[in-house]
């Protein structure tokens, strides 16, 4: 998952994700760095306006309500009922993901910098991200490990 490093909602939502993924399927970097710019140019997305999370899951990329909608499934248990919404109109779904990314700051506040992840959680991090092995723990720059 790629997401404003700077973001305290953003920051917080990576430790709500930490919390409830125990086997670790979920990688993180921050937009800011070199390793996320990287995959969105490999996933076409490097023109974008990318004011969002970004999912990579293999060759899918999920932006904005979709990226939460699928991340809410991959998760599981309660969180797996968003995965209906996906059936709402997306213009409305990523209209209510754009008045909390456009009030973020001023709700949750913003970091002077990027997030560093504790030692425990630095495995969790993508190659080249804030505190990331530079060649990842198995070498690869995936954001969900596949099955």
């Amino acid at each position: 998952m790629l997401f404003d490093g700077v973001c305290n909602l953003c920051a917080g939502t990576v430790q709500f994700l930490i919390r409830h993924d125990p086997e670790g399927r979920f990688r993180f970097a921050p937009l800011q760095s070199a390793v996320a710019q990287d995959l969105l140019a490999e996933h076409g997305l490097e023109n974008h306006d990318l004011d969002s999370i970004v999912l990579i899951e293999g060759d899918e990329t999920y932006i904005k309500s979709d990226a939460a909608i699928r991340i809410g499934v991959l998760l599981g248990g309660v969180y797996r009922l968003l995965g209906p919404t996906k059936y709402l109109p997306r213009f409305l779904r990523d209209a209510v993901y754009d008045l909390v990314a456009k009030y973020r700051y001023r709700v949750f506040g913003k970091r002077e910098s990027c997030m560093m992840p504790t030692e425990e959680n630095r495995r969790r991090f993508l190659a080249g991200g804030p505190g990331g092995d530079p060649a990842g723990e198995d070498g690869t720059a995936a954001a969900v490990e596949s099955d």
